[in-house]
């Protein structure tokens, strides 16, 4: 049995200490940290503490001679590499408090991760009227209603007796000037408590890391496997590998796709399942080795889908999830399904999309979805019991849109496969995950105008059924409020192509209520409309059963 090693012992370091040691190169935060996500009042919070004296946390540092390749700058401010005789102090824990001290200190200016706007934390005030209990905030990052006397944080941080003059001719009285020495005192002597680690390789120094932040909600699963997994010897970064596989997606409209995805099917390859524990308990270089294989069945996975079903963006998706066990099968077949395994992968699409299957109990479904897509593989028809929400017409148009909702998504998904076309032009519906992440985005279009069936005191005028997919411009600026027995045909002056416009969104021009302003003859020849795509897909072979059920009988 192995002897205990020492434990760490705390330390403290001064706010100018922690600041000088950072501007000196010493202090690092290594590449595998989280992008830094606090905003500004969430950092004026952290001094507010500070000048009262409350406790922050401990901040917990790795102290090596080992040099990383890759480490993370602070907003605006390029560090200089470690001096060859100093040993790196890598922040483990407290890196959010510890750029906000800095970035505070130095008034930086910071951009968030996918954001263009900057953050000035050069804007962080001291407020030095003397009416202020314990209760309110010293430090503020947006100054009160009356904010006369409010201080840049930098002027207190650095209050001389220059200092003092120039704010006393500004107005301030002694005993505020007063005050702002001692704030300065309780900034500038805080003491801020430390563990440092002294194991020389990395590896120990990352299962620290995975430790501390795996109890708490201080990181997602994926970072923490990006700290897991990061590699400097085998060159594997997993942030910058799935950052680059976003940009790929985000040139055919995926974006956005969430990164546990990868991880879900890289979990189901090795270990058969694709719970929390089970990701965290793979090893990092049998994920490093299947990480290419596993990038290329996703992309394969999103090819798919854009063309086969063709869903053209991602928000359309009923659930990311649905993504991993499609990557499985080209991870094991690097090939479309065909035949019969296509019409199996489809039925098993649609069964998922329409019956809420991922909106709980993630993890335990892909594992026995898992299974399901091995049968298929092997050939076998696949034992699932997967019943939809939708059994008939009539359930369509009692089904209430909402783009947050993956049933309505599913739905979508059936009239963007049949590339509908504009109806002034005939020209293709151009759809953009920008446009389609709320119910009010003009993409969305009821056909019958919400606010004409209201003014004729009709219900279910947000039905899923009364829902059509047209540009936005169109329905902003020629539809507006207009009842399509006014609209269509003045539309089709222009689009001579009208009846096979409407066709591409699963309307008649005739027989369904347009010229007769009838909305519920509408919803019902409509919904049975979409009530046999969806049974197309759902129950593929019941034709065949028939078939052959017939020739047996004969």
């Amino acid at each position: 049995m192995t002897s205990p090693r020492p434990q760490p012992k705390p330390d403290s370091r001064k706010y100018h200490d922690l600041i000088n040691d950072i501007e000196k190169g010493i202090i690092k935060i290594p590449k595998f940290q989280r992008e830094f996500v606090w905003p500004i009042e969430k950092t004026a919070a952290l001094l507010d503490s500070i000048a009262k004296g409350y406790p922050i946390g401990t901040f917990i540092l790795w102290k090596t001679d080992y040099r990383m390749g890759n480490i993370k700058d602070i907003g605006n401010i390029t560090l200089p590499p470690t001096p060859p005789d100093r040993q790196v102090e890598y922040v483990l824990d407290g890196q959010q408090r510890m750029t906000s001290l800095f970035a505070a200190y130095c008034g930086a200016e910071i951009a968030r991760p996918g954001q263009k706007k900057v953050t000035a934390f050069r804007d962080i005030y001291v407020n030095l009227d003397l009416s202020l209990t314990d209760d309110d905030q010293i430090v503020v990052s947006e100054k009160p209603d009356y904010p006369q006397k409010c201080v840049p944080l930098s002027d207190i941080l650095s209050f001389s007796y220059k200092t003092g003059v120039q704010l006393a001719e500004a107005g301030f009285t002694d005993e505020e000037l007063s005050h702002a020495g001692e704030l300065k005192e309780a900034l500038t002597t805080y003491d801020f408590s430390l563990v440092t680690l002294t194991r020389e390789d990395i590896n120990s120094a990352i299962e620290v890391f995975t430790r501390i932040n795996t109890g708490g909600s201080v990181l997602t699963l994926f970072e923490i496997m990006v700290a897991k997994t990061y590699d400097e010897i085998r060159g594997f970064d997993m942030q910058a590998e799935w950052k680059q596989l976003d940009a790929d997606f985000e040139e055919v409209g995926y974006n956005g796709i969430s990164p546990s995805t990868i991880l879900q099917l890289i979990a189901l390859v090795l270990a058969g399942e694709a719970k929390r524990n089970t990701i965290l308990r793979l090893e990092k270089d049998e994920i490093i080795d299947i990480w290419p294989k596993a990038v290329e069945a996703l992309k394969s996975a999103v090819d798919h889908f854009r063309s086969t079903y063709r869903i053209p963006v991602s928000a359309l998706l009923p659930y990311d999830s649905l993504l991993v066990p499609f990557a499985y099968w080209f991870f094991c077949k690097r090939h479309e399904p065909d035949g019969d395994a296509h019409l199996l992968m489809r039925e098993f699409f649609w069964r998922v999309a329409l019956s809420f299957r991922y909106s709980s109990a993630v993890e335990s479904k892909l594992a026995a979805d898992k299974r399901v897509i091995d049968e298929i593989i092997s050939g076998q028809f696949p034992s699932w019991n997967i019943p939809v929400a939708i059994t008939d017409a009539e359930a369509l148009i009692n089904t209430n849109f909402a783009t947050g909702n993956s049933l309505c998504k599913a739905i979508l998904c059936l009239f963007a496969h049949e590339h509908p076309r504009n109806f002034n032009n005939d020209s293709v519906v151009l759809l953009d995950n920008s446009y389609l992440k709320i119910a009010s985005s003009k993409n969305f279009h009821h056909f019958f105008p919400k606010d004409h069936l209201r003014t004729n005191g009709t219900a279910n005028e947000n039905s899923i059924v009364n829902i059509t997919l047209i540009g936005a411009d169109l329905n902003k600026r020629q539809i507006n409020k207009k009842p399509p027995k006014t609209y269509i045909p003045k539309f089709e002056e222009s689009n001579q192509a009208m009846r096979d416009t409407l066709r591409t969104h699963l309307i008649d021009r005739e027989g369904m209520g347009i010229d007769s302003d009838n909305y519920e003859l509408f919803l019902a020849k409509r919904a049975a409309k979409i009530w046999a795509m969806i049974e197309a897909r759902i129950n593929p072979f019941r034709t065949r059963k028939f078939a052959d059920d017939e020739t047996d009988a004969l």
